[in-house]
């Protein structure tokens, strides 16, 4: 693996290596044997606002050893029109690693392909890795393998959350229910290019019934901020909320990647009554990345071309 673009780029060898090495990064937490990426500089790279995602690397990158700067676009001259090739081929020189969080897939992609070096994906508007391989890490913590295990993700159905559990869901075997007005479903390539057993509905409570995870995200992402008031009306038949808990299994998880906005994708008493996990699953960022990066880390040398990265191995 030289990067981490996407989940639809993983199979599921990756996607198992990763989840196997984060379970030995957390329970090592504070007492690494080991320091990947010492002497190592990592450029976070952030056109959209963040605190987990933020937060999570700096302080991951930190704990293995190395150092890193953060670059929001305006900070850069990516933000007066600078391409995103040149930047790449610039910074590929003088760091040995990016975390890009940014709204294209394209612009993460080519970052990786003219700058030489490891490149995470922190979040685009397409795709969103990292959160999901930290859900499915998370699931796994507390309910055992997903594999055979129903998945339920309620409101924006065509959001960047979403569409790597649709990728997810054929590498890992499981089934994802998505339940969202028609607008607001992945679109047809998309679940051509999944396969596996997505479904899409509108009918909220069909979709929940026997769900072993409920999930949902935020109606108005970055870059929606336009259509706020369009999305809350269109989405306000699919909050989260006590009545289709009680439809899932017993067990069944709640998960939100948060911000949570209380009152609309899901109600402030569900969200108290799941925090645990909702929390644990924030936590779990920093976990898993920071196998992520420990994967990469063999790739992370000057000019190396990204070549030579070693494979996550449980």
């Amino acid at each position: 693996m030289k990067h981490l673009l996407s989940i639809e780029a993983l199979d599921q060898a990756d996607i198992e290596g990763i989840l196997s090495a984060s379970v030995t990064v957390k329970q090592q937490r504070g007492h690494h044997p080991r320091q990947p990426l010492a002497g190592q500089a990592w450029a976070l790279i952030f056109a959209k606002s963040s605190t987990r995602t933020r937060v999570s690397f700096e302080v991951g990158i930190r704990e293995l050893g190395g150092g890193s700067l953060f670059l929001s676009a305006n900070d850069i001259q990516l933000g007066r029109g600078e391409p995103i090739k040149d930047t790449a081929r610039v910074l590929g020189r003088m760091v040995h690693g990016a975390v890009i969080r940014t709204y294209g897939q394209t612009d993460v992609e080519e970052f990786a392909a003219y700058s030489g070096i490891p490149t995470i994906n922190a979040l685009t508007d397409e795709e969103h890795p990292c959160q999901i391989l930290a859900d499915l890490f998370t699931f796994q913590e507390k309910r055992g393998p997903i594999r055979g295990r129903i998945v339920t993700f309620l409101g924006d159905g065509a959001c960047n959350v979403a569409n790597s559990l649709a990728f997810a869901a054929s590498r890992l075997d499981f089934e994802l229910r998505i339940a969202a007005p028609a607008a607001y479903q992945p679109s047809p390539d998309l679940l051509r290019r999944a396969g596996g057993k997505v479904y899409c509905t509108e009918d909220i409570r069909a979709a929940a019934t026997g769900a072993d995870l409920l999930y949902t995200d935020v109606w108005v992402s970055m870059g929606k901020e336009a259509e706020a008031q369009a999305r809350i009306d269109q989405l306000a038949p699919y909050q989260l909320n006590d009545a289709l808990v009680q439809l899932a299994k017993p067990d069944a998880l709640v998960m939100h990647c948060l911000p949570a906005y209380r009152g609309k994708e899901i109600d402030a008493d569900t969200f108290e009554a799941h925090a645990q996990t909702i929390f644990d699953q924030a936590e779990n960022r920093l976990h898993v990345q920071k196998a992520i990066l420990e994967c990469l880390a063999d790739s992370a040398s000057l000019g190396s071309g990204a070549v030579g990265a070693k494979q996550c191995a449980g």
